[in-house]
């Protein structure tokens, strides 16, 4: 199958659909050009209806992936799992979840890639070996994963999935140390940005990198332990949010107790800043500071540092509202719904007809134009990767009659490529990694464009109450400054194989 798109007086080239799916495979030829979500961990420990609470909070996770969703369940001898593509709704029913008993889970949603959407890759990863049986789930990137796995193979190593998530249970099999210890080997060993949960018959531990790149957090439901990758998955289940998880850190979960230890030393803070400004949701909080008031701010300081005389402010559904909302408050320029995001395009058209595939963007966004019809329209957005998404979503508000149409977009502009959880595209196809903000302005068919500046986004995030370097933000994607080493020889991943 293929559609056009026809956008002013341009004729991109057509996007097909290989799966059996809208998202299948699909990867950065989706309509919207938007960086792709990472994936969600879900664990619990020390509650009879473990698998239930993990149903709840992986699908509070579901925004972070879409592909893929698996539970595994512990029962202090043998283990229950299942694994399935699709939305977790799709993959658990109540007969599946009441087959998993146990008090100790680990759940994970995987986001949708291009050429390894398939069952083998979907989480968590379940192994046997010497000691009994190991169930690994993971959020981010091992950037010198294709290192390791190449001596592993080449010492004898066979690899079942293309997950870069495999490479640590094969690090840990090939250690002659204890479980704890050789998994704090085999961490130490990995270079990127990563939330493992990791579960044997008897233990779950807890683990996050050096510097803290991608998100975790830990919860109490009575006496149960909680962790996921945002606090709103605790909160669906009723549980109460203690702390992030801190770098370096690793947790040990067991008959003995909690016990707090460290795999390695923590190196300076870095959380992922994008998980402020697009991928968690707006009732999760980070470090302290809610989604929702973090992006008003940033859309309060976007006013400050840009300001454009205009009749009505809108947001770009759903990750841009609350900067939208900041901006507004700011200006005093009246918010307006001027832009509808349709939520069942996703999965749910399976067969969509040949009108509707060339209305391409229009079966995701609608403009609403007894809104925007005659008015200078304030357009905020989180980001902006190729340009094109942008450019659709102007020319969606022209030609429903604003006259005017000003992006103003709440993050500095996106030039390189992340090495952490995040698919980003080659740094050749990031617009402002080779356009001026004028060219892009011009590209994307706008009256006028400006970007947040890298202080007012740490700012507003809250890193003005921080003495951490950059507030404790990972900003590579927008100053090519990396928290990690990347180059690793030519052996070495970006994206998310996660």
């Amino acid at each position: 199958m293929s559609y056009e798109i026809k956008t002013g007086n341009k004729q991109e080239a057509p996007i097909l659909w290989t799966g059996d799916f809208y998202n299948e495979g699909t990867g950065s030829g989706d309509i919207f050009d938007t960086l792709k979500e990472e994936c969600g961990v879900f664990g619990v420990f020390g509650h009879p209806e473990a698998a239930s609470m993990s149903y709840y909070g992986l699908h509070a996770l579901q925004h972070r992936g879409e592909e893929s969703a698996g539970i595994c369940v512990a029962d202090g001898r043998d283990f229950n799992y299942h694994r399935g593509m699709g939305l977790v709704k799709e993959v658990f029913d109540k007969d599946k979840i009441a087959s998993l008993v146990g008090d100790m889970s680990i759940g994970h949603v995987r986001y949708s890639t291009s050429g390894d959407s398939r069952l083998t890759n979907a989480q968590p990863l379940v192994f046997k070996y010497r000691d009994g049986d190991l169930a690994i789930a993971t959020n981010g990137n091992i950037v010198n994963e294709p290192l390791i796995r190449k001596q592993l193979e080449q010492g004898g190593s066979i690899f079942q999935t293309t997950s870069d998530t495999e490479v640590l249970a094969h690090l840990i099999a090939r250690s002659q140390k204890d479980f704890v210890e050789a998994t704090k080997d085999a961490l130490s060993q990995l270079v990127g940005g990563f939330a493992f949960l990791l579960m044997t018959n008897d233990k779950l531990i807890v683990a996050s990198d050096t510097h803290g790149l991608r998100p975790l957090v830990m919860g109490r439901l009575g006496e149960a332990y909680v962790f996921a990758s945002e606090s709103c998955a605790l909160e669906v289940i009723g549980a109460q949010l203690v702390r992030d998880i801190e770098p370096g850190e690793l947790l040990v979960l067991d008959q003995n107790g909690f016990r707090e230890e460290r795999f390695a030393e923590p190196k300076r803070k870095a959380l992922c800043a994008m998980e402020y400004i697009y991928f968690a949701r707006p009732d999760s909080d980070l470090n302290g500071s809610n989604l929702h008031s973090a992006r008003k701010r940033m859309g309060s300081r976007m006013a400050l540092e840009a300001f454009v005389d205009a009749d009505i402010v809108t947001g770009v559904p759903d990750s841009s509202i609350s900067a939208a909302i900041g901006y507004a408050e700011q200006t005093g320029i009246p918010y307006e719904l001027g832009l509808i995001k349709n939520k069942y395009t996703g999965r749910t058209f399976i067969q969509p007809s040949q009108e509707l595939r060339e209305q391409g963007v229009k079966m995701k966004l609608s403009a609403v134009r007894r809104v925007v019809e005659g008015q200078r329209v304030v357009m905020i957005d989180d980001s902006i990767v190729r340009g094109t998404t942008s450019r659709r979503i102007v020319n969606l508000l022209r030609e429903a009659g604003a006259v005017e149409v000003h992006v103003r977009i709440t993050s500095p502009p996106f030039k390189n490529p992340c090495f952490y959880g995040i698919d980003t595209p080659d740094r050749r196809e990031l617009i402002a990694s080779y356009k001026t903000i004028a060219e892009m302005c011009k590209e994307i068919n706008a009256d006028s464009l400006a970007f947040l500046s890298p202080d007012g986004l740490i700012q507003s995030i809250g890193g003005y109450n921080s003495d951490d370097y950059k507030g404790g933000l990972c900003l590579s994607c927008f100053d090519n400054d990396y928290p990690t080493q990347v180059d690793f020889g030519g052996e070495e991943k970006d994206g998310c194989s996660c």
